[in-house]
């Protein structure tokens, strides 16, 4: 069942990469809340982010596995499809109430991150239960990332909150404004739960030392915590280093090489399946 997820993922990161084609060819503006920005960033970053959850999900104690990513798929897709929807009408997708249908689309949206952020915070706990069977470097790695992937949540959950209540204050384009100044430090912290497990399935290909790769985890843990604890503390501030937009390519960008590095090493890795048995063979009876 995994695999429908694997595939669900590449679609999203191919349908993003389609839309950075129609950007190129079609122009407009980068920045905006009608944008093709808009499809091609929230397509690779949920499709990257669908193929991460799948993956780490392995590592973790948890019951129903498989409908939790199913669920974070699904609505996943949705998010994706409706932004895109919208992006082809030429009309904003987030916090747009003009019609019955833009605000059907605006809170099926705030529904979608809603659902986005209760899987978070429900395989935020599941990472955090003792598991025996994980090597401790892995382990810190995945709790780290989930971590952040749940302050990643917060900073989202933020995000809409303040925009919807710029909406439901009459103040419909000031709602853009305000919650793109947190995107930032949403984006920053987004995909730490792929580069920090990624980071140690790396190292235990190339590092024999359990010790050396957990010191080595810690590390790279404590650096991403660092830097994206500086971009949120400026976000907070209004201090605007790069554009939120531009944050949130560099950081889905950031994890592309590495993400695709990491599964294709993945796939090479891979057990090798037993040759089936010859049709109409017998098996050899043992002697006693």
């Amino acid at each position: 069942m995994h695999r429908v997820w694997y595939v669900i993922g590449v679609l999203l990161v191919l349908a993003g990469l389609v839309h950075l084609g129609v950007l190129v060819v079609d122009g407009g503006p980068w920045e905006g809340a009608v944008s093709w920005r808009k499809p091609f960033t929230f397509g690779v970053s949920f499709g990257l982010s669908v193929l991460t959850l799948t993956w780490v999900a392995q590592f973790v104690r948890l019951r129903a596995r498989s409908f939790v990513l199913g669920a974070f798929a699904v609505a996943a897709t949705l998010e994706v499809a409706l932004i895109t929807l919208q992006a082809w009408r030429g009309v904003p997708s987030h916090f747009n109430m003009e019609t019955p249908f833009d605000t059907a689309v605006a809170r099926t949206l705030a529904v979608g991150g809603g659902v986005l952020i209760a899987i978070a915070i429900t395989l935020t706990v599941a990472a955090f239960r003792s598991d025996p069977g994980v090597p401790p470097s892995t382990r810190l790695a995945v709790r780290a990332g989930f971590a952040t992937l749940l302050a990643a949540m917060a900073f989202g959950g933020i995000m809409i909150a303040r925009g919807l209540f710029e909406v439901m204050t009459g103040n419909q384009q000031l709602a853009y404004t305000v919650a793109t100044a947190l995107k930032p430090a949403h984006a920053v912290f987004m995909h730490g739960v792929l580069l920090l497990p990624a980071l140690s399935w790396l190292l235990s290909r190339t590092l024999p030392s359990e010790q050396a790769r957990l010191r080595w985890i810690r590390l790279a843990t404590w650096l991403y915590v660092v830097v994206a604890g500086a971009v949120a503390a400026l976000a907070l501030a209004g201090v605007t280093i790069v554009t939120p937009s531009t944050a949130s390519v560099l950081s889905a960008g950031a994890v592309s090489a590495l993400a695709i590095a990491a599964l294709a090493l993945a796939w090479l890795n891979r057990p090798p399946r037993p040759a089936p048995a010859p049709s109409g063979s017998r098996p050899e009876k043992v002697a006693h």
